[in-house]
């Protein structure tokens, strides 16, 4: 069977006497279609919120932008509608694609009103009931909001998103500057999502079409990061760090002892993705050499299990200083992209709260990695923040009128990062 990944390791494999802490980057890249999705299908869920503050241009944009979705739809793929206030409300069942589906339910888009309030979780719901029907394939989900969700509802949103974990991936968009980047950023995360600001009501049809452009074309679904690690060691954290940062840590599954499967949801072709692993062993004496683990990707195929782009982290310990203080330049770089979004996010906050002067120190710490990294687009989006001064310093002052769209827009796009050139 031809590979359809390939995987490569980044590293410093030696440590210095009395060290453990080993730090990887696998980056895994999909080269061939598998055809697994043609077998398993492709199911698209639409879920609009309809509540009374999507009245007006938001709900008649979003009516709009979901009818030319379900033009664009090939036959061989499935989707289904539903709308969202304090209820979800199954506006169209799954169906395939067929000309008369898609008659049916631009008939039924077309019906829908907006009022009410918005329990998102009841959504979810919904929209899990018609994932199941299609237990393997593509399943993709977009949400489009415009509000924030109601707070009786965050222990049900909780306890909904466990239960839909694993069953589809989702996709939110928040329209206006009315909503709560984190509540919308919750579930992306969990359901191996993206989260964005869609500015103003005409710019919703150019997302959903992205967004479906994506997932068709995706061809491998529930593609698992398997890591196995020595007995003994303890697995610090793994993340995805590009193209977005995404914690995989607390999803691990540990179907057997020393083996950890991470969910990476579904992959397309020609798709790039990188992972950090920091692994911690115990601590060697000059000489020792050990697999300080190996990562492969997981998927099925006809009900087969195919293992992928296998890669190995070492740890050779040295008393050669040169050898054990070198860090590797690609982990380093994704080292600092982690800190980059974490110090947009905090600074953020910092201002919010009016603590002035701890936002400028860590929004001019996030211009300085923005710089050094060359991630342009999140430079960009730092300069409708602060005035800076000096880049290559991180020298900045804050600006005293920001618009809320500029800030709200630089926190949801603060986690994704820069490739790091080829040397």
């Amino acid at each position: 069977m031809p590979n359809e990944f390939k995987a490569e390791v980044f590293q410093n494999q030696f440590l210095p006497a009395g060290a453990g802490e080993v730090h990887a980057i696998m980056t895994v890249s999909a080269l061939e279609a598998t055809g697994a999705s043609s077998a398993g299908g492709r199911l698209f869920g639409i879920l609009c919120d309809v509540s009374g503050s999507m009245e007006g241009g938001k709900i008649a944009a979003a009516k709009e932008s979901i009818i030319r979705l379900i033009q664009l739809l090939p036959q061989d793929c499935s989707f289904f509608i539903v709308s969202g206030n304090t209820d979800g409300h199954l506006v169209f069942p799954t169906s395939n694609a067929t000309g008369q589906a898609k008659e049916s339910a631009i008939a039924a888009v077309r019906k829908i009103r907006a009022d009410g309030g918005t329990m998102i979780s009841e959504w979810l719901k919904m929209a899990r009931e018609e994932f199941q029907r299609m237990p393997g394939g593509i399943r993709q989900a977009v949400l489009l909001t415009d509000g924030q969700n109601d707070e009786t509802d965050a222990r049900s949103l909780e306890e909904t998103l466990e239960r839909c974990e694993g069953v589809f991936q989702c996709d939110c968009r928040g329209v206006g500057t009315d909503w709560v980047v984190e509540q919308l950023r919750r579930i992306s995360t969990k359901l191996l999502g993206t989260t964005d600001l869609i500015p103003g009501p005409a710019q919703i049809e150019a997302d959903f079409r992205a967004i479906l452009e994506r997932t068709l074309s995706k061809s491998v679904s529930d593609v698992l990061l398997r890591l196995w690690t020595p007995q003994g060691a303890n697995v610090k954290f793994c993340k995805q760090v590009s193209p977005d940062i995404v914690d995989l840590t607390g999803r691990a599954k540990t179907p057997k002892p020393q083996i950890r499967e991470y969910p990476t949801g579904s992959w397309g072709q020609g798709e790039s993705r990188d992972f950090h692993f920091c692994v911690e062993l115990k601590p060697g004496a000059v000489g020792d050499e050990v697999l300080a683990g190996r990562a492969s990707l997981i998927y099925w195929k006809a009900g087969v299990e195919n293992k992928a782009a296998e890669a190995r982290m070492l740890a050779v310990w040295t008393d050669d200083e040169a050898k054990s203080t070198k860090i590797d330049r690609v982990v380093a770089h994704y080292t600092g992209q982690a800190d980059l979004a974490q110090s947009i996010q905090e600074g953020l906050e910092a201002r919010a709260q009016g603590d002035g002067d701890r936002a400028t120190v860590l929004l001019g710490k996030a211009v300085r990695i923005a710089y050094e990294s060359g991630n342009e687009p999140t430079a960009k989006l730092l300069r409708n923040i602060v005035d800076v001064q000096d880049a290559e310093k991180g020298t900045v002052r804050l600006k005293k009128q920001v618009a809320k769209e500029d800030e709200m827009a630089l926190d949801t796009r603060s986690t994704k990062t820069a490739r790091i050139g080829k040397p």
